[in-house]
């Protein structure tokens, strides 16, 4: 109990860090909203006008406080470019991108946890070649190609979905997430040839333990010690690396979502850095932050319960 209240506390002071850092960061950026916004009108007195309107004028540790006050209570702020309430503007945005990160991370974990556990009871053999080969060519595509493959195949040639219309998970939740099927298996694809050779290897190491061969050697089944015993301690540094993949995919994710048009964060993101829309891309990348955090402390929880050496030490 003492190790998750540590946890938790630890994400709530890196995400605060986080915030400070993303909101110093983008105010010392080189250009001003304000500027930006006046475009052609941007005379000295009219940028010094909505400069003070959009509280740019006051220090900047007064306006980060409340930011940050704001930010627990569910106000974002407010847009420079649309003058709408940021969390409005983004609601649906990071619904969508949480959507295909969960979607892509239940591939990974329902194809590559399987199909790493016969690779480990399999390995060797004529075939090992062959699977090593194909291990490593999916590890070496990059998502966007996958995804670029997938759009050219079964949109432009198949035509089970038609690019760029993405129907919205609103309005059509099963149509939504049949188009999602695609930009998920192209962030899916590198991670599960990760996580299945770290399975591969992780098992492998712990069957070659002593636990491993007095318990064989006392008549037990290999198959029965290798589902009690030995997956369970080999799945401890897997969820970790687990957590670092759900990190990795919401970061791919932004990159996907523009090969396969999807509205989310990734496009939001681009467009307000573009008008320097500051506001909506401080959330955005607190938001990206905080998934990332909650991901780590996540797997430590999970570690913990799995593993009770860490249970044990995380509560002296």
């Amino acid at each position: 109990m003492k190790y998750a209240l540590r946890r938790i506390a630890m994400l709530l002071l890196t995400m605060v860090i986080v915030s400070l850092l993303a909101f110093v960061a983008f105010d010392l950026i080189s250009g001003d909203p304000a500027t930006a916004m006046l475009g052609t009108q941007a005379t000295e007195e009219n940028v010094a006008a909505l400069r003070a309107q959009l509280g740019l004028d006051r220090p900047l540790l007064i306006r980060y406080g409340e930011w940050l006050l704001g930010f627990f209570t569910g106000d974002l702020g407010t847009s420079y470019s649309y003058f709408q309430p940021v969390w409005e503007l983004i609601a649906s945005k990071v619904v969508l991108t949480l959507t295909l990160s969960l979607l892509s991370f239940v591939l990974i974990v329902a194809v590559s946890v399987p199909l790493g556990v016969w690779s480990a009871r399999s390995a060797g053999g004529v075939r090992e070649a062959g699977r090593t080969t194909v291990n490593q060519l999916c590890m070496a595509v990059p998502p966007f190609f996958t995804g670029i493959l997938l759009t050219w195949v079964f949109s432009t040639v198949l035509h089970v979905f038609t690019h760029g219309q993405f129907p919205g998970l609103d309005t059509d939740l099963w149509g939504s997430l049949g188009y999602l099927v695609f930009p998920a298996v192209s962030l899916a694809i590198p991670r599960i040839a990760m996580t299945v050779r770290m399975l591969r290897s992780t098992i492998q190491a712990e069957m070659g333990k002593a636990y491993v061969r007095t318990a064989i050697s006392r008549g037990n089944d290999r198959r029965g010690v290798l589902r009690r015993h030995v997956l369970k301690n080999a799945l401890v540094p897997v969820v970790t690396f687990l957590a670092q993949t759900m990190a990795e995919i919401v970061a791919g994710s932004i990159v996907v979502e523009q090969v396969f048009a999807l509205p989310g964060l990734g496009r939001m993101l681009v467009a307000s850095i573009s008008s320097r829309d500051y506001p909506v891309v401080q959330a955005i990348v607190v938001i990206l932050a905080f998934w990332v955090v909650l991901s780590g402390t996540a797997a430590d929880l999970i570690n913990q319960r799995i593993d009770p050496r860490l249970r044990l030490g995380g509560d002296l």
